[in-house]
């Protein structure tokens, strides 16, 4: 089986496209469209990789990021921001909170492959 990576992203565009990316890299994917669907999807399952957009209604990547954190099953996954957002004082918060690296949208779907496989290895 392979690797399961969560994809939270209020954007069905991009959950769709960064969906169809890492399945075509052989990845299994469960997308969720904040951060509260994604923690109601999580429900304890294992999963290898977050990657998520900061700026969501209901629960945003940064809330997703810390209350991912703060559950042991979660507590050391790798968490990606994939967003906008490029400014430092945001990229520090997420980093602050617990993500593991930043890409910023737009981006190409080898530049997101490189970056998931040089974090699950």
């Amino acid at each position: 089986m392979g690797k399961v990576i969560m994809n939270v992203d209020d954007s069905a565009s991009v959950r769709q496209m960064v969906g169809f990316t890492l399945q075509q890299a052989g990845y299994e994917v469960i997308t969720a469209a904040d951060g509260q669907d994604a923690l109601a999807k999580l429900d304890g399952s294992a999963i290898h990789m977050v990657i998520t957009d900061l700026n969501m209604p209901n629960l945003d990547g940064i809330g997703l990021i810390r209350q991912l954190r703060a559950n042991a099953r979660y507590k050391f996954i790798p968490i990606i921001m994939l967003t906008t957002e490029s400014q430092l004082e945001k990229k520090q918060e997420g980093k602050a909170a617990g993500a593991t690296g930043w890409i910023v949208k737009p981006f190409t779907p080898e530049q997101l492959i490189a970056v998931v496989k040089k974090v699950l290895g």
